[in-house]
């Protein structure tokens, strides 16, 4: 399986904050790889160090072929990378069909891409002409998921999108990410539910203190509870 991104020996300081010692990280074209850690291990710096917003001190990085290391932001989402962070990116001052207009960058909506994604966030549908800032904090989470997947892309960096979200949206988000999946595109994902990341992951990496401590697939780590334990300090029986 050809690997659509690769991060070789990737160190990263944030002024005077060594971050990233050295990650290597391989992200299958097709798939949905996880990022798991502990807080603080290092995994919202690493999608940002892909993403060309804490550029990297040393190392490589390589999507599709390309270095882009050196890359400034806007032309690393022009090479199709899509990505939603951890701070939820909606323009509050603008309507949710304001907010999804700004992030179709080639052109206009295509109106059935948006009724797709109206079928996992009917909310969006309903508040479409409302003020972004005047949604929920969960409504805005499906917003920042949704201004990311609003063209196809080739890679979609998603940091915790299921953090402080009802259970039932949670379901949506787990459907959501199965068929953007089986639409062709690939999601590197950051998040702390462990039984979101089962669901979802086909390969897993690990991060402690700023390194990769472990790499495997998905349904391995969640059979393994010893290994849960070690590496995340939990496991499944206590997340029941």
């Amino acid at each position: 399986m050809t690997d659509i991104l690769t991060l070789d020996a990737v160190q990263t300081h944030i002024g005077r904050y060594h971050i990233l010692h050295g990650v290597d990280l391989a992200v299958p074209e097709g798939e949905t790889t996880m990022l798991l850690g502990r807080n603080g291990a290092g995994k919202t710096t690493t999608l940002r160090t892909i993403m060309g917003l804490s550029p990297p001190s040393s190392g490589t990085i390589t999507l599709a072929g390309t270095r882009i290391e050196k890359k400034a932001t806007p032309d690393i989402a022009g090479l199709g990378v899509g990505y939603v962070p951890e701070t939820m990116s909606v323009f509050s001052d603008l309507t949710v069909k304001e907010n999804m207009i700004l992030a179709a960058r080639e052109g206009p909506l295509d109106d059935t891409r948006l009724e797709w994604i109206f079928s996992f966030f009917p909310a969006l549908k309903r508040f479409w002409l409302s003020r972004a800032g005047g949604l929920s904090g969960g409504q805005k989470q499906m917003l920042s998921i949704a201004r990311a997947i609003a063209e196809p892309r080739k890679l979609l960096l998603i940091d915790e999108p299921t953090k402080g979200l009802a259970p039932a949206i949670v379901v949506a988000l787990i459907e959501c990410f199965a068929e953007i999946k089986r639409r062709g595109a690939t999601i590197l994902l950051v998040e702390q539910n462990f039984r979101v990341a089962q669901e979802v992951g086909d390969s897993v990496f690990v991060m402690d203190n700023g390194k990769i401590i472990h790499r495997g697939a998905m349904a391995e780590l969640a059979t393994d509870v010893a290994l849960q334990e070690r590496l995340l300090g939990l496991s499944l029986e206590a997340h029941q």
